[in-house]
């Protein structure tokens, strides 16, 4: 190798290793930054209102799905084309759509007075919905990972002020979550500041069937994900008592927290991979996932063993009973680093909306048998061991499909002039898929 690729290879790797650290402190910086805040919330709120915070959080991640139909990765590989502009407009006037309809359905159950389950998961809702109007996908995409970083973290750290001032003296999980609202305020006027600035006012939405054409199976397929996922506590509140709840989410946010650490390696790639010549594709690609598995089982051992310390450390003695939940939910970590650069890095890339669809509905199904379950056992372990089993699943799934199309040598050139087709279906048969 001569000195100057030696040059080159070292840049590249310095470039990739501050995207990603870019992209976990400012896109995923909400789990940090919840890391730093549990041991607040645990104390004030206790397991119940723990619980009925996570049953408010996983609210507010559906609801940022329901409003960006989770295709900010997919539109943001396409921020280099010429109707970039177009598809700004078309974009934020189907978010916008959502959102209203989303604070209409907040003020019905406030006139209401609905119950408190019902409550948290309306107002986890249009938080999560509000934050999702962001423009930091365009950022995600033109590579502008810095300014990303400088905008959600000036968020988070309007949201760490709000939080320590505001919970202590109104202890309730409605204040945790409307102090997010209120940072999200900030960050997503700042991500429309610049791309206001870079791209000027978005025009007339037109023909928006293209998007939602897109996001129709992608938005299905993350919603189905959602319900083993962050969106779990709400699906099984009815089932499950809110202490219980509480204690998975001690777990659970610890877990999730991890993973969030994991999840930007993909996003960082992403421009990368949309970039990437046919003959270097699937190498680049298998090396990376293999070096984010191996990544997270490394972070599944240390869980493992330090997870008495982290509870007792963070949450406090009450939280005792999550410290067997967090080993056995640390489990999941290979396998949704293996999901997350699939669907974020690669998937998205080949446009493969069907393959992340068919591996929603794997790990819906699985959920909905423990939900059922879980409706004659009322113990938490069921909640535990299925989510457990759908995450593996998935990523059984997930690796399967990529080993397809790389079998198939299928590159980003080819997804763009050619139909994805579902694993063992022939072209004729894709309706039936």
């Amino acid at each position: 190798m001569t000195g100057e690729k030696r040059v080159r290879a070292r840049f590249s790797v310095f470039a990739i290793a501050r995207d990603i650290i870019f992209v976990m402190l400012g896109k995923y910086g909400q789990y940090v930054v919840t890391l730093v805040t549990l041991p607040l919330t645990a104390r004030i709120l206790g397991t119940t209102g723990v619980g009925h915070l996570a049953i408010g959080m996983s609210g507010y991640f559906i609801g940022s799905l329901v409003v960006d139909l989770g295709i900010p990765s997919f539109l943001a590989a396409r921020v280099g084309d010429d109707d970039i502009n177009q598809i700004r407009g078309n974009y934020f006037a189907i978010r916008a759509t959502v959102l209203s309809a989303v604070g209409i359905s907040l003020l019905v159950g406030l006139m209401m007075h609905a119950g408190t389950h019902v409550w948290m998961i309306l107002l986890g809702l249009f938080v999560g919905g509000f934050s999702a109007i962001s423009e930091d996908w365009l950022l995600i995409g033109a590579g502008r990972f810095g300014s990303s970083i400088l905008y959600q973290a000036s968020g988070r750290i309007v949201y760490l002020v709000l939080l320590f001032t505001l919970l202590p003296q109104f202890p309730t999980a409605t204040t945790a979550l409307m102090c997010l609202f209120y940072s999200s305020i900030l960050s997503v006027s700042l991500t429309w500041w610049d791309s206001l600035r870079h791209f000027g006012l978005p025009p007339r939405p037109r023909d928006v069937g293209w998007i939602l054409r897109i996001g129709g199976p992608v938005f299905a397929s993350r919603l189905l994900v959602s319900t083993y996922g962050q969106g779990a506590p709400a699906v099984y509140s009815s089932v499950l008592d809110a202490a219980s709840l509480g204690l998975y989410s001690a777990s659970d946010r610890v877990v999730r927290a991890i993973q969030a650490m994991l999840d930007p390696i993909g996003l960082a790639l992403l421009p990368r991979m949309a970039q990437t010549g046919e003959d270097r594709f699937w190498g680049r690609s298998m090396r990376a996932l293999a070096a984010i598995v191996g990544v997270a089982t490394a972070a599944t051992v240390c869980v493992w063993v330090a997870a008495p310390l982290i509870v007792n450390v963070v949450f406090g003695a009450k939280f005792a009973g999550a410290i067997p939940i967090m080993r056995f939910e640390s489990l999941i970590l290979p396998a949704t680093a293996i999901t997350s650069f699939s669907t974020t890095a690669v998937l998205s890339v080949l446009e493969d909306s069907i393959g992340v669809l068919i591996g929603a509905v794997i790990g819906t199904v699985i959920t909905i048998c423990s939900v059922l379950m879980t409706i004659q056992t009322r113990s938490v372990w069921t909640l535990v061991y299925g989510t457990i089993t759908a995450e593996c699943c998935v990523a059984a799934w997930f690796a399967f499909r990529l080993w397809r199309h790389a079998a198939n040598n299928r590159t980003p050139r080819q997804a763009v002039t050619e139909p994805v087709e579902p694993a063992g279906v022939a072209p004729g048969e894709m309706g039936n898929a």
